[in-house]
């Protein structure tokens, strides 16, 4: 054992909502310790996140000098046949990672954070064990956080291993697989399959629901499931998948009108994530829970005093940036802030192609909750950026209040929409209304312009269309 330790704030786990905790909690002086058990940045940085759009942009650069190489390039742009060098990708991929993750130790060293590099285990509320190379480390602490994060779902009849895979492993493939199955067609599943299909994988998606995307109503999915067709995937929608054939070879499914073998080289399973709580020892602790996940109040407090949850710990949405707000938050509090939950919406960003952004509330959930409301959608085919950037597909769509036009929810779907991202965020944390909207002079040309058309259309007032 180790000699014990102790500080005002430990910190379990290093990802966006743990390392923002511990950083800001430095800078306010509290005496503050990490502990990770890989490298810090969680999920996001390492296998998630920042990997995942590496690869997808990767494959849109490749995507467009194939399409170069062709005949009837409306551009008339030229070019020879690309040739992919998957490894090679992959390499930059981690170059980038390394870069973020580095950058990461750099600014809680900064901070004054002390970093213990390895796995924590609870013994009680203010006492925690760590598991690390040089033995045993026993911190105490008069608050705990804990940002442990989450790990993807695994299917019983099908367990991760070597031609089934998670997205971590999907992300360290050294070329694309000739066939890939992907069960789960949620934004996960659609980004990375929709990147191996650019980067020349034969996909097909496995869908148990109705239709793909069902965490975003049909309207936004739509252009996506539209896509994905052009790009050759197959989609199979209110399918389960059963399990490998007995050679091992394929995937079998069943839907209510066949069942079938999807042959297969790689079947990537993204069925969602779960909190990471394995070898944590909650058991030691007086908290309660809601199914898989901490309940906290709006302050990130769990049921034990001096204990806080924050990011996917707490479930639902299971977002780096809510994450990183609840730690921020946290660390605020820990100091003697007077600070609570209280946004009025978290984006939600799909970095499928094209992107989807959603901020608030959707029309179907805003008439669910008894409101009357306006809504309209501005067509990105009747924008001029969009046509010069070949990206007509999707709409900017704004809800709202009928009787005093409050915005309740600004969704798009197009490409590059997820940049939209913070102007929506920020128009409803301000509170602001439709004509608040349509009467901000945006740039042209510039996609962002559908934004106060949109908001136009649901006056009354549409311009441009």
């Amino acid at each position: 054992m180790l000699k014990p330790m102790s500080c005002k704030l430990l910190v379990i786990g290093a990802g966006p909502g743990g390392y923002v905790c511990a950083i800001r909690a430095g800078q306010l002086g509290i005496d503050t310790v990490v502990v990770e058990a890989l490298r810090p940045g969680g999920t996001c940085l390492n296998i998630g996140c920042i990997p995942s759009k590496a690869l997808i942009h990767a494959a849109e650069v490749f995507e467009a000098a194939k399409a170069a190489a062709e005949a009837n390039n409306p551009l008339g742009i030229s070019a020879s046949a690309p040739v992919l060098n998957l490894a090679k990708t992959v390499e930059w991929k981690d170059g980038i990672v390394a870069r973020l993750t580095g950058g990461v130790t750099g600014l809680m060293k900064k901070a004054g954070v002390k970093y213990v590099s390895g796995t924590a285990r609870f013994e009680n509320g203010e006492t925690v064990i760590v598991a690390t190379d040089m033995g045993e480390q026993e911190i105490h602490a008069e608050n705990i956080v804990i940002a442990t994060g989450s790990v993807p779902v695994e299917i019983p009849s099908l367990p991760f291993g070597e031609r089934i895979i998670s997205s971590k492993e999907a992300l360290k493939l050294s070329e694309p697989p000739e066939r890939l199955v992907v069960v789960g067609g949620g934004y996960i599943g659609l980004e990375l399959g929709t990147a191996y299909a650019k980067l020349g994988s034969q996909v097909t998606v496995v869908e148990a629901a109705p239709r793909i995307l069902p965490l975003y109503d049909a309207e936004l999915s739509a252009p996506v499931a539209r896509r994905l067709a052009r790009l050759g995937v197959e989609v199979l929608t209110s399918t389960k998948a059963l399990g490998l054939s007995p050679d091992g070879a394929s995937l079998r499914v069943e839907s209510e009108e066949t069942a079938r073998s999807l042959p297969a080289d790689r079947i990537l399973v993204a069925v969602g994530r779960k909190p990471n709580f394995e070898g944590l020892g909650l058991e030691e602790l007086a908290i309660d829970m809601e199914g898989r996940h901490i309940r906290v109040d709006d302050r990130c407090r769990t049921a034990m005093r001096g204990v806080y949850a924050i990011g996917d710990a707490t479930g639902e949405p299971m977002l780096a940036h809510r994450a990183m707000a609840q730690g921020e938050m946290v660390a605020e509090i820990v100091a003697g802030h007077k600070r609570a939950w209280d946004k009025q919406a978290i984006p939600a960003v799909c970095f499928t192609d094209p992107e989807i952004v959603s901020v608030g509330l959707g029309p179907e959930e805003a008439r669910a909750s008894g409101r009357e409301i306006k809504t309209a959608l501005f067509p990105f085919a009747a924008n001029g950026r969009a046509m010069t950037l070949q990206s007509e597909e999707g709409f900017v769509r704004v809800v709202a209040r009928a009787d005093n036009h409050l915005i309740l929810g600004i969704q798009a779907v197009g490409a590059g929409v997820s940049e939209l991202a913070s102007g929506f965020g920020l128009a409803l944390e301000m509170g602001a209304r439709l004509e608040d909207l349509a009467a901000t002079i945006h740039a042209h040309p510039t996609m962002g312009e559908a934004v106060p058309e949109a908001a136009l259309r649901a006056l009354g007032k549409a311009l441009h269309v």
